[in-house]
Parts: C-alpha cells; sequence; structure tokens
C-alpha cells in the first residue's frame, strides 16, 4: 500500500488501480462509504472461502469482501438455499475488494460491499478445491437473448431468490427479464416478494443481491426507491422489446458525439475513502 499512499494526491489517478491494489481490509469501524457504484469500504469482513452452506468462488479475484451485514446475510441466505432439493447451498461469486471501491475489471458497482452476485449453478458439493473453483463455471439460465428461461431453470431457482428477496436486509435483486416474467407465472400466494426481483441485462449466469445501507450509516448513498407493484409488467414490456426491438432513435446530426466514460479517480469519490486507502 506504499505506492497506493504516494498516489493518492494525484486527482487523475484511475481509482481501481488504488482499490485494486490493496490486499486487505481498512483497519477502520466497517462503514460503506458513497453509492453502490462510486464509494468504498472500511473495515470490510472476509467471507470465509467455505462455510457449511457456501463456497466463495473465483479465490484469485480476492473480491470475497463486504460489509459485516452482508457476510451475516450470505451464512442466513445459504442456509435457507440449502433447503432445496439439489442445492447443497451456494457458489458465492464477486463480493467485493478488501477495501471496495472501483475494480480493476468488471463490475461499475461491488463498490461498497453490499452487493453479492450467486451462481445460478446449483451446488451439489462443497469442498471443491482453489483449483475448482477457478477452472468450473456457472450455467447460463437463459434463450432467446433472455426472453425465456431455458431448460436448466427449475423450480428451486425461483424458491432461492424467493429466499433471498423476502430477506428484509435486501433492497433488490436483478436477473434477466425472462427469469422474472417466468416468476411472475408461477409464483403463488403472497407474491409481495417479487417487488424486489428486477430485469437487467444480462444475469442469467448468476443474479446480483443488493442489501440496504446499514440502519443508521449517513455516509452510505442509498439507491432511488423500486416503483410500486410486483414490476411483472415492466419485466414483460423488457421481454417484449427483446423479441421484437423498437427502432433505434434517430441521432441529432448536430448533437455532439458521445464520449467515452471516464475513468473514476480518488477526488470523484467520498473523502473519507482517501483515509480508508491509507489505514493500516
Amino acid at each position: 500500500m506504499t505506492a497506493a499512499r504516494e498516489i493518492i494526491s494525484t486527482s487523475n489517478e484511475p481509482a481501481k488501480r488504488l482499490f485494486g491494489a490493496a490486499r486487505a481490509p481498512s483497519s477502520q469501524t466497517p462503514v460503506s462509504w458513497g453509492g453502490y457504484s462510486k464509494g468504498c469500504l472500511a473495515g470490510g469482513e472476509r467471507l470465509a472461502e467455505t462455510g457449511p452452506t457456501w463456497q466463495a468462488m473465483r479465490l484469485s479475484r480476492n473480491r470475497n469482501y463486504g460489509h459485516p451485514e452482508l457476510i451475516s446475510f450470505i451464512k442466513r441466505f445459504s442456509a435457507k438455499a440449502a433447503q432445496q432439493p439439489g442445492w447443497a447451498g451456494v457458489y458465492v461469486g464477486d463480493l467485493s475488494q478488501p477495501r471496495g471501491g472501483p475494480m480493476l475489471t468488471g463490475h461499475a458497482s461491488h463498490q461498497i460491499g453490499l452487493d453479492a452476485d450467486i451462481w445460478m449453478l446449483p451446488p451439489t458439493r462443497l469442498d471443491l478445491t482453489p483449483q475448482e473453483r477457478e477452472n468450473l463455471s456457472s450455467i447460463s439460465m437463459q434463450r432467446s437473448n433472455g426472453a425465456y428461461v431455458n431448460s436448466s431453470w427449475t423450480p428451486q431457482h425461483m424458491e432461492v431468490m424467493k429466499a433471498a428477496a423476502s430477506d428484509p436486509a435486501v433492497e433488490r435483486i436483478f436477473v434477466f427479464a425472462g427469469a422474472k416474467v417466468q416468476m411472475c407465472k408461477d409464483a403463488t400466494g403472497d407474491r409481495s416478494w417479487l417487488h424486489k426481483i428486477r430485469p437487467w441485462y444480462g444475469h442469467h449466469y448468476h443474479f446480483h443481491v443488493r442489501l440496504k445501507c446499514p440502519s443508521g450509516m449517513a455516509g452510505c448513498v442509498s439507491q432511488a426507491p423500486i416503483p410500486a407493484g410486483d414490476g411483472c409488467a415492466d419485466a414483460q414490456q423488457w421481454v417484449n422489446d427483446i423479441l421484437n426491438p423498437p427502432p433505434p432513435r434517430p441521432r441529432d446530426p448536430d448533437a455532439p458525439a458521445p464520449q467515452p466514460r471516464r475513468e473514476l479517480t480518488l477526488a470523484d469519490l467520498p473523502q473519507q475513502c482517501a483515509a480508508v486507502l491509507q489505514s493500516q
């Protein structure tokens, strides 16, 4: 982290290099600073590589860290998932880097220790070696570009997501549109949990769980509230647009050309993120 401390004052240095270089959490009180896609994590907790009902995957990425509330969620949620036939628990993909922040590759979010990717592959064993965790891949649940689920989808997938969505700590869950529509068709009884299941691009090899900002944590920036209702009509519109894409909007010839997205720097993040990097 010595090199990181030397760079902190350079506002144009991509923040992902600073946070990607941190190999361990900061020695601070756990706090999620900023928003899901622009923030950092103080006092992160490491998810154990293997637990009674989970295994962390792709250990070489060093992304199995989160706010303690996320770690607690994974433990109780995976125990519920393990009650489903054919599921020994869950395979856990990316959480956050040790100090959160922008990642060197991949996600725009997962920056404040409150996001978790859960693989769609039902675990049949939880004694995978580190090498097996690098080589094993999840499975896709989609067909027709995400308009429908495929033959790998099971009722247990819905029950696992229902268990996650029913947890009070969960803010929302992202999954491909066809899965949401299928769950809207199949759900019976109390359907209130569907409200948290939101369609989003990709998310057919895993579903993405996002927790609410912990109670009383003023430095954590919440997302806008989910619109009222179960969201099933919205998901169906996503599917309709996949099957029959709307025509592209004509481009204004006088409009400036779109600019590539600028890399986030430390100056873009909450000011407390500098202290997160500098902490031992």
